[in-house]
Protein backbone atom coordinates (compact mmCIF):
# COMPACT_ATOMS: atom_id res chain seq x y z
CA UNK A 1 0.00 0.00 0.00
CA UNK A 2 2.86 2.40 0.83
CA UNK A 3 4.31 1.75 -2.60
CA UNK A 4 0.95 2.52 -4.23
CA UNK A 5 0.65 5.77 -2.27
CA UNK A 6 4.17 6.78 -3.25
CA UNK A 7 3.44 6.11 -6.89
CA UNK A 8 0.20 8.01 -6.72
CA UNK A 9 1.85 11.00 -5.00
CA UNK A 10 4.62 11.02 -7.61
CA UNK A 11 2.07 10.87 -10.38
CA UNK A 12 0.02 13.59 -8.77
CA UNK A 13 3.08 15.81 -8.40
CA UNK A 14 3.93 15.26 -12.05
CA UNK A 15 0.34 16.01 -13.03
CA UNK A 16 0.41 19.18 -10.92
CA UNK A 17 3.71 20.30 -12.47
CA UNK A 18 2.36 19.59 -15.94
CA UNK A 19 -0.79 21.57 -15.19
CA UNK A 20 1.28 24.51 -13.88
CA UNK A 21 3.53 24.41 -16.95
CA UNK A 22 0.54 24.33 -19.27
CA UNK A 23 -1.10 27.14 -17.34
CA UNK A 24 2.05 29.28 -17.48
CA UNK A 25 2.98 28.56 -21.09
CA UNK A 26 0.38 30.90 -22.67
CA UNK A 27 1.65 33.86 -20.63
CA UNK A 28 5.27 32.97 -21.34
CA UNK A 29 4.46 32.63 -25.02
CA UNK A 30 2.65 35.98 -25.08
CA UNK A 31 5.60 37.63 -23.33
CA UNK A 32 8.11 36.04 -25.71
CA UNK A 33 6.04 37.13 -28.71
CA UNK A 34 5.79 40.67 -27.34
CA UNK A 35 9.60 40.81 -26.93
CA UNK A 36 10.06 39.49 -30.45
CA UNK A 37 7.68 42.17 -31.76
CA UNK A 38 9.64 44.88 -29.90
CA UNK A 39 12.94 43.58 -31.31
CA UNK A 40 11.48 43.53 -34.83
CA UNK A 41 10.19 47.10 -34.42
CA UNK A 42 13.63 48.41 -33.42
CA UNK A 43 15.74 49.56 -36.35
CA UNK A 44 18.44 47.00 -36.99
CA UNK A 45 22.03 48.24 -36.96
CA UNK A 46 23.82 46.99 -40.05
CA UNK A 47 26.50 44.46 -39.19
CA UNK A 48 29.89 46.04 -39.80
CA UNK A 49 32.69 43.82 -41.10
CA UNK A 50 35.04 45.15 -38.37
CA UNK A 51 34.59 47.01 -35.10
CA UNK A 52 35.50 50.68 -34.77
CA UNK A 53 38.60 49.68 -32.80
CA UNK A 54 39.71 47.23 -35.50
CA UNK A 55 39.17 49.85 -38.21
CA UNK A 56 41.25 52.37 -36.26
CA UNK A 57 44.02 49.82 -35.80
CA UNK A 58 44.06 48.88 -39.50
CA UNK A 59 44.15 52.52 -40.60
CA UNK A 60 46.87 53.58 -38.18
CA UNK A 61 49.09 50.51 -38.58
CA UNK A 62 48.95 50.68 -42.39
CA UNK A 63 49.69 54.40 -42.57
CA UNK A 64 52.44 54.21 -39.94
CA UNK A 65 54.06 51.31 -41.83
CA UNK A 66 53.87 53.45 -44.98
CA UNK A 67 55.42 56.33 -43.02
CA UNK A 68 58.34 54.10 -41.93
CA UNK A 69 58.80 52.94 -45.52
CA UNK A 70 58.84 56.55 -46.76
CA UNK A 71 61.33 57.62 -44.09
CA UNK A 72 63.68 54.67 -44.63
CA UNK A 73 63.20 54.26 -48.39
CA UNK A 74 62.68 50.53 -47.70
CA UNK A 75 59.25 49.31 -48.82
CA UNK A 76 59.89 45.58 -48.33
CA UNK A 77 58.15 45.39 -44.92
CA UNK A 78 55.08 47.20 -46.27
CA UNK A 79 55.01 44.76 -49.19
CA UNK A 80 55.59 41.71 -46.96
CA UNK A 81 52.66 42.62 -44.68
CA UNK A 82 50.29 43.04 -47.62
CA UNK A 83 47.95 40.47 -49.16
CA UNK A 84 49.57 37.88 -51.46
CA UNK A 85 47.89 39.32 -54.58
CA UNK A 86 49.25 42.77 -53.68
CA UNK A 87 52.74 41.25 -53.25
CA UNK A 88 52.47 39.53 -56.64
CA UNK A 89 51.59 42.80 -58.38
CA UNK A 90 54.03 45.11 -56.56
CA UNK A 91 57.73 44.93 -55.91
CA UNK A 92 59.33 47.07 -53.21
CA UNK A 93 60.70 49.24 -56.05
CA UNK A 94 57.16 49.68 -57.46
CA UNK A 95 55.96 50.89 -54.05
CA UNK A 96 58.89 53.29 -53.74
CA UNK A 97 57.96 54.71 -57.14
CA UNK A 98 54.28 54.98 -56.20
CA UNK A 99 54.99 56.95 -53.04
CA UNK A 100 57.78 59.13 -54.46
CA UNK A 101 55.84 62.36 -53.91
CA UNK A 102 55.31 61.79 -50.18
CA UNK A 103 58.93 60.74 -49.74
CA UNK A 104 60.30 63.63 -51.82
CA UNK A 105 58.30 66.15 -49.76
CA UNK A 106 59.39 64.46 -46.50
CA UNK A 107 55.72 64.35 -45.57
CA UNK A 108 55.45 62.84 -42.11
CA UNK A 109 52.39 60.66 -41.52
CA UNK A 110 53.20 60.35 -37.79
CA UNK A 111 50.19 62.50 -36.85
CA UNK A 112 47.92 59.54 -37.68
CA UNK A 113 49.18 57.94 -34.46
CA UNK A 114 47.59 60.73 -32.42
CA UNK A 115 44.75 62.22 -34.45
CA UNK A 116 41.34 60.62 -34.81
CA UNK A 117 40.37 59.69 -38.36
CA UNK A 118 37.04 60.78 -39.80
CA UNK A 119 35.53 58.00 -41.90
CA UNK A 120 33.67 59.12 -45.03
CA UNK A 121 31.60 55.92 -44.94
CA UNK A 122 31.29 53.15 -42.37
CA UNK A 123 33.62 50.19 -42.96
CA UNK A 124 32.11 47.99 -45.65
CA UNK A 125 32.85 45.00 -47.85
CA UNK A 126 32.98 45.78 -51.56
CA UNK A 127 31.60 43.33 -54.16
CA UNK A 128 34.94 41.44 -54.09
CA UNK A 129 34.65 40.95 -50.29
CA UNK A 130 37.43 43.47 -49.73
CA UNK A 131 37.22 45.70 -46.65
CA UNK A 132 37.16 49.41 -47.53
CA UNK A 133 38.18 52.13 -45.09
CA UNK A 134 37.95 55.62 -46.54
CA UNK A 135 38.27 58.96 -44.81
CA UNK A 136 40.72 61.58 -43.63
CA UNK A 137 42.71 62.89 -40.70
CA UNK A 138 41.82 66.56 -40.11
CA UNK A 139 45.45 67.66 -39.80
CA UNK A 140 46.69 71.14 -40.66
CA UNK A 141 47.92 72.75 -42.85
CA UNK A 142 47.55 69.61 -44.99
CA UNK A 143 44.83 67.06 -44.44
CA UNK A 144 45.64 63.34 -44.81
CA UNK A 145 43.08 61.59 -47.02
CA UNK A 146 43.16 57.79 -47.22
CA UNK A 147 41.41 55.06 -49.14
CA UNK A 148 42.51 51.66 -47.91
CA UNK A 149 41.45 48.24 -49.11
CA UNK A 150 42.10 45.05 -47.14
CA UNK A 151 41.82 41.40 -48.10
CA UNK A 152 41.02 38.73 -45.54
CA UNK A 153 43.89 36.22 -45.65
CA UNK A 154 43.95 33.47 -43.03
CA UNK A 155 41.39 35.39 -40.96
CA UNK A 156 43.58 38.53 -40.96
CA UNK A 157 42.91 41.77 -42.81
CA UNK A 158 45.99 42.50 -44.93
CA UNK A 159 46.55 45.61 -47.08
CA UNK A 160 45.49 45.18 -50.68
CA UNK A 161 45.31 48.80 -51.83
CA UNK A 162 46.73 51.99 -50.34
CA UNK A 163 45.90 55.47 -51.54
CA UNK A 164 47.03 58.56 -49.64
CA UNK A 165 46.58 62.21 -50.63
CA UNK A 166 47.53 65.35 -48.73
CA UNK A 167 45.40 68.26 -49.96
CA UNK A 168 45.24 71.63 -48.31
CA UNK A 169 42.99 71.41 -45.24
CA UNK A 170 39.72 73.30 -45.68
CA UNK A 171 39.49 76.67 -44.00
CA UNK A 172 38.06 76.50 -40.52
CA UNK A 173 34.59 77.93 -40.35
CA UNK A 174 34.55 80.61 -37.73
CA UNK A 175 31.50 80.70 -35.54
CA UNK A 176 30.05 84.19 -35.48
CA UNK A 177 29.85 85.55 -31.93
CA UNK A 178 26.37 86.00 -30.53
CA UNK A 179 25.15 89.58 -30.95
CA UNK A 180 25.51 91.71 -27.83
CA UNK A 181 22.25 92.80 -26.21
CA UNK A 182 21.12 96.19 -27.48
CA UNK A 183 21.88 99.08 -25.15
CA UNK A 184 19.02 101.30 -24.19
CA UNK A 185 19.53 104.91 -24.94
CA UNK A 186 18.40 107.66 -22.62
CA UNK A 187 15.28 108.23 -24.80
CA UNK A 188 14.28 104.54 -24.46
CA UNK A 189 14.30 104.38 -20.67
CA UNK A 190 11.08 103.24 -19.06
Amino acid sequence: MAARIGKRLGFKRFGFALAVAVALSPSVSRQALAEDDKAAARPQQPQLPVSAEQALYLIRSTLLTLNDANRSGNYSVLRDLAAPEFQAKNTAADLALGFTDLRRRNFDLFSVALAAPQLSTPPYLDPNKMLRLTGFFPTRPLQINFDLTFQNVGNQWRPFGISVATPQAPAETAVAPAPAPAKKSAAQKN
